[in-house]
């Protein structure tokens, strides 16, 4: 293949870890974007990461970037622009959020020069405008949520009527587009408010009440009422099961989460014929209630925190106004993350229209959105690329997923063709060290059980799972969800402890390591290992 720099628009080649000598992790990314993505699903993305960004941080560097066709973060200026305002790491967005407690806080991380006051002067305000955002209009978050649903309907129906190009601009332009920047930026609000005092109060439990307590105190999000929309398609099952919610309803209401819900290219739920039969069967089939389960957890919850109430009696107060905040914060996350993809979904159906009126099928998917745009304006040159693009997705797609953490310059083909490869980490200036005995990762879910593995793929593989069985898998998101109460315990490759996969895992009382990087390297289906998702470890016995 030929060398390129980081981009090459003719092929589609996409390789940001040719711009410097940067540490790059998908800890954060891989569970909302597991595969490879299309150009479109690309340029969806940026619209979060750079469009809607308020943050700006000196030079060029991304602060998200494409190797080979799926997101990373680059860590390097993240630690960066900490380190050069004297800020440890702990202080700041934590290591284990940003996903570094696996590979070591004394890295060797690659740095970049930042000076100090320039890095302040550009994030600062860019977090402040993220928090002035949320309270210029405080009913806004709640009426963006209650009005989107509707919205998304009549926009799915209107569309079906539009056969003019610019018909189709003009919704895009007007009407989606805001939209879905809206969306970005409450999330950005939400996620501000959620993440960094959840860790924060994490630490202050385990010092006060141990691990184990700290995490059940925490897995309660979702409170008597399971109102979290991660638990929306498992919740939303039983409803339909005892007739207390329609097919036509579930659908319309959860129909946009799935396991590539935030791939345009890709099917949604919804669109497959036999999908709500075939998941229903499997939760009609699992040995646990699923509400079963989140009402035991809500009692271990409950007794945690008499523990901790008992222990700490002057501090419980102030705890518990904190807790409650964060557990709102949490509530309002998920639900927005909902809408997000909602509105994600309805892009793809727009873009399937477009393919239909301009004539390119689905070869849509692979022009970014601005090239979409052109091409309702008259200008159909970036058409030409469509067959080359379609080539180098397809060959990303043939390659095993990446490593979770990569430094310098990686070349996907040739890590791939190496017998020896590391799933978990890639450094291009030194070889890769052999695995310990026990695989580590993040606490995601406390609980310790011993149990066989079964390793897959993909979630729609689930009907290979067994009742009882420990869950080995690269990551997990919301559209794993219904496989969740047959599983015995959960391990990834990829997360961190507030992905929303280690939430679920807590809020239902399953164990679960994420974040382990080489799992499904090292694990294979009928292995019989223990999984302690207190300390985070992972045993072949």
């Amino acid at each position: 293949m030929k060398p390129l720099q980081n981009y090459d628009p003719q092929t589609g080649e996409w390789n940001d870890s040719l711009l410097g000598d940067f540490l790059w992790s998908n800890v954060n990314t891989n569970e909302a974007l597991p595969d490879v993505m299309t150009p479109a699903s690309w340029s969806l993305w940026q619209i979060y990461f750079v469009d809607t960004n308020p943050v700006r941080l000196p030079g060029k560097y991304p602060f998200c970037g494409n190797i080979a066709g799926r997101a990373y973060m680059n860590l390097s200026l993240v630690v960066s622009f900490y380190r050069s305002v004297g800020m440890n790491l702990r202080q700041g967005m934590h290591a284990d959020l940003l996903g570094l407690a696996q590979t070591d806080l004394n890295l060797d991380i690659p740095l970049i020069p930042l000076p100090p006051l320039a890095a302040l002067w550009m994030v600062l305000p860019g977090r402040l405008e993220s928090k002035r955002f949320a309270a210029r209009n405080p009913r806004g978050l709640a009426d963006f949520l209650a009005q989107t649903l509707g919205w998304c309907r009549a926009e799915r129906e209107r569309l079906g009527g539009l056969d003019e190009p610019r018909e189709l601009l003009a919704m895009w332009r007007d009407g989606i587009k805001p939209r879905f920047m809206d969306a970005c930026r409450w999330l950005r609000s939400v996620s501000m408010n959620f993440a960094d005092p959840a860790t924060r109060l994490r630490r202050q439990l385990e010092k006060l009440v141990g691990a184990a307590d700290a995490v059940a105190i925490l897995s309660n999000l979702a409170g008597e009422s399971a109102e979290l929309e991660s638990l929306g398609p498992l919740v939303g099952l039983g409803r339909l099961a005892r007739g207390e919610l329609s097919r036509e309803a579930y659908l319309e209401r959860y129909g946009h989460r799935g396991p590539h819900e935030l791939e345009l290219s890709a099917p949604g739920v919804e669109e497959q014929p036999g999908w709500l039969d075939e998941r229903l069967a499997d939760f009609l089939r699992a040995p646990a209630d699923a509400e079963g389960l989140l009402a035991s957890q809500r009692e271990k919850s409950l007794v945690a925190w008499q523990r901790l109430e008992q222990a700490s009696p002057r501090q419980s107060p102030r705890l518990r106004r904190q807790l409650e905040a964060i557990a709102a914060a949490g509530r309002g996350r998920e639900a927005i993350r909902s809408e997000y993809t909602r509105l994600a979904r309805l892009t793809r159906h727009f873009l399937l229209r477009v393919g239909e009126v301009t004539g390119l099928g689905d070869g849509i998917f692979f022009l970014p959105l601005d090239e979409t745009t052109a091409v309702l304006g008259g200008d159909r040159s970036p058409a030409a690329y469509i067959p080359a693009r379609r080539e180098i997705y397809e060959k990303y797609c043939a390659l095993p997923p990446y490593p979770s953490v990569i430094i310098g310059a990686f070349d996907p083909f040739a890590w791939a063709a190496d017998p020896n490869r590391c799933s978990d980490f890639f450094d291009a200036r030194k070889p890769a060290s052999k695995a310990g005995d026990i695989i580590k990762g993040f606490a995601g879910a406390a609980g310790c059980v011993e149990g066989r593995v079964r390793r897959i793929d993909r979630a729609e593989d689930g009907d290979q799972v067994l009742p009882g069985e420990i869950l080995v898998t690269v990551t997990t998101n919301v559209g794993w969800t219904p496989l969740f109460p047959r599983l015995a315990a959960i391990v990834t490759d990829v997360g961190a402890p507030l992905s929303h996969a280690a939430i679920v895992a807590r809020e239902m009382g399953i164990p679960a390591v994420v974040g382990c990087g080489n799992a499904t390297m090292l694990l294979k289906t009928g292995d019989r290992v223990r999984v302690d998702g207190s300390a985070g470890t992972v045993e072949l016995k």
